[in-house]
């Protein structure tokens, strides 16, 4: 009967003092709210509906979250490529400094300090620095931060910053469900996978239906405290499988003139946006969405390079270039923060953020002070939550290193100022110079117009951030390659980190085969080759290992598609080359496609499309760049409707 008498402003002074604060509906809640942290893996701007680019895809339940705070149309991840990301997210720190600049956390190698490197292949003018392989524990991180601030803290997902003793478990987490270190799913998304003592409870169970049920478990779990979810999704990584009724579906809505025709990735994004619904679900029917932080990001931007479906995986327009790239469509993606009562909901910003933002922003909305020594390379974006602008000079993205990809790019660091980004390009210019590409982003978001011959004045002064940024992280810089044979060089190739065949030439031939043919595949390079069963073991004991097949009669001109499983617990880039008929040399640089295998030790399915110009009458695998060992089965050559050309029978 006394608090009848109690004004309202005294009644939340003695709720605070209590320990307890209101939410906008008067119900009284814990004062420290908690924080659900959702993280999709390489998923682009362009794949969800929150900017309009995409007709194909459907993400209500993004959407619904979004309803609830802030969208971002300019946020960036910390790298083109996941685990310099994550690293980024869970320190608040660039690549730059941590040195995790490749996403090389699952492999066997431990590496706690980068390495700069003086020579590389002999067509490539710069060198790049060797990548930290583990997140080191010495890290303070977002999770240790909410452990100590009486948060209950959980792992769901995709880790890949390395296995104990470098685990969830190692920095912060209380629980790390499925407790995988690998770079994607456990052999598929869609029951039977290959997780260590995580079995599905249906035969066709998927992996994002069955995150989002134990976050959901650990939630209803620890309702009463603060908690600290960490839900990082396996999807839309590769490999590319999913439900195969949503997969029938989107393959009767396919719309050939839109780059985005992959059905299989379609319904990839649905079950991830599935997984987003029932996390929004829970919180609302505990009753505890009111008071609960919500974090929506992607780790890097869009996969449009490797093959599904006879098609690119999506597609990242109108952005430029996609996943592993220094353009706008390897780094932008969506983001959306939600604290109900503070954030205004269904609002935007076009604030410039980046991941290494997460941790202080995360500090400041909770009134947590950061360690004494503690310094972020990010800020808080919270006076754009509020609806204001940030007080930044800039971004930098650092990503040493030249995938084998398309939109390649020499090892590279970017700033983003305003409407304006330029690229510094090490090493790639006369005379060992560093080169730029300049462009205004405002006019020109797809980056077709490289301005940084009109406006010197412009890559002058923004270098001189790109400088400053490399000196204060201390970061580990590319060199000029002393290997660099100008005879070898070549434009259209440079980005090519593992080419074997040098320029145009011909591949270097191993003096003698390595081994007699089994089932028709000569092993050659760095490889001996043997039969287990229906699949071919490839062991390898160096960085050239290949097997070649020669077809007993020629395949006519067509679009290819070489499909095979594989399973492997080696590293680096694969590659397959074709041998077009009465044409030499055989196998040829210009006659090759390259793709990104799993070295997680689980089996995966590939299918690389290629198109030949002439008939082809043998084909080549390359693995891996490294030792170890590979089994490959179930090979054969399809055209792009799935009908068998040739079965390559063990």
């Amino acid at each position: 009967m006394i608090l009848n008498k109690i004004s309202l402003p005294s009644l939340l002074f003695f709720a605070c003092i209590a320990g307890g604060m209101f939410s906008p509906n008067g119900d009284l809640l814990a004062a420290k709210p908690n924080v659900v942290f959702i993280l999709a893996d390489d998923l682009g701007w362009s794949d969800t509906t929150l900017f309009g680019t995409t007709k194909f895809y459907k993400t209500p339940n993004i959407e619904r979250l979004a309803a609830r705070g802030m969208t971002f149309t300019r946020a960036y991840s910390s790298s083109p490529l996941c685990s310099p990301t994550r690293a980024s997210i869970l320190t608040g720190l660039s690549p730059a400094r941590t040195g995790i600049t490749t996403p090389n956390c699952h492999l066997p190698k431990v590496i706690l300090a980068a390495e700069a490197t003086a020579t590389g292949p002999p067509h490539l003018k710069a060198t790049s620095p060797n990548s930290v392989s583990r997140l080191k524990t010495s890290y303070y991180t977002l999770a240790e931060m909410f452990k100590d601030n009486g948060y209950a803290t959980a792992h769901f997902g995709k880790w890949h910053l390395g296995s104990a003793p470098y685990s969830p478990l190692e920095h912060g987490f209380d629980i790390d469900v499925p407790h995988w270190a690998g770079p994607g799913p456990a052999g598929s998304y869609v029951a039977p996978w290959r997780y260590p003592d995580f079995d599905p409870q249906t035969p066709d169970e998927h992996i994002e239906d069955r995150m989002a049920s134990e976050a959901v478990t650990f939630m209803e779990q620890n309702q009463g405290q603060p908690f600290f979810l960490n839900y990082w999704m396996f999807s839309v990584h590769a490999p590319f499988d999913a439900k195969q009724a949503l997969i029938d579906r989107y393959a009767k809505q396919i719309d050939p003139n839109d780059p985005q025709r992959s059905p299989t990735y379609a319904a990839m994004i649905e079950s991830m946006d599935d997984a987003v619904g029932t996390l929004l679900d829970t919180l609302d029917r505990l009753k505890i969405a009111d008071n609960t932080i919500v974090i929506f990001a992607s780790d890097n931007g869009g996969n449009m390079y490797n093959q599904v479906d006879g098609t690119t995986a999506t597609s990242n327009a109108p952005l430029r270039g996609g996943k592993a790239t220094m353009y706008e469509g390897g780094v932008r993606g969506p983001a959306i923060v939600v604290q109900p009562g503070v954030v205004a909901a269904n609002s935007r910003s076009d604030e410039v953020i980046q991941s290494s933002d997460f941790y202080p922003t995360l500090l400041e909305m909770l009134s947590i002070p950061k360690q004494p020594d503690q310094t972020f390379d990010g800020i808080s974006i919270t006076p754009a939550l509020r609806g204001g602008s940030l007080d930044r000079d800039a971004i930098f993205t650092y990503f040493p290193h030249s995938p084998p990809i398309p939109e390649w790019m020499p090892p590279a660091v970017s700033v983003h100022q305003d409407d304006w980004k330029l690229i510094r390009i090490f090493h790639s210019g006369e005379d060992g110079q560093h080169r730029y590409e300049l462009f205004h982003l405002a006019e020109d978001i797809g980056e077709q117009h490289d301005l940084s011959a009109k406006h010197p004045e412009w890559v002058q002064q923004m270098d001189a951030l790109i400088e400053a940024f490399l000196v204060d992280t201390d970061a580990v810089r590319p060199q000029p390659n002393r290997r660099f044979d100008p005879a070898k060089y070549r434009p259209d190739l440079e980005g090519i980190g593992r080419l074997k065949n040098s320029a145009a030439r011909p591949a270097k031939k191993s003096a003698k085969p390595r081994g007699k043919p089994v089932a028709g595949w000569q092993p050659d390079g760095t490889c001996t080759l043997k039969r287990d069963g229906d699949a071919l073991v490839i062991t390898s004991d160096g960085g050239d290992p290949y097997i070649i097949y020669g077809l007993p009669k020629p395949i006519p001109q067509q679009p290819l598609i070489l499909r095979f499983n594989m399973r492997s617990n080696a590293s680096g880039r694969g590659q397959i080359f074709w041998r077009e008929q009465d044409v030499r040399p055989p196998f040829l640089a210009a006659r090759s496609v390259k793709f990104d295998p799993e070295h997680d030790d689980a089996t995966h399915q590939y299918a690389i499309e290629f198109t030949p110009s002439s008939p082809i009458d043998a084909v080549r695998i390359d693995p891996s760049t490294s030792a170890g060992q590979i089994w490959i089965s179930n090979i054969r050559l399809t055209d792009r409707a799935g009908n068998v050309l040739h079965r390559f029978t063990p």
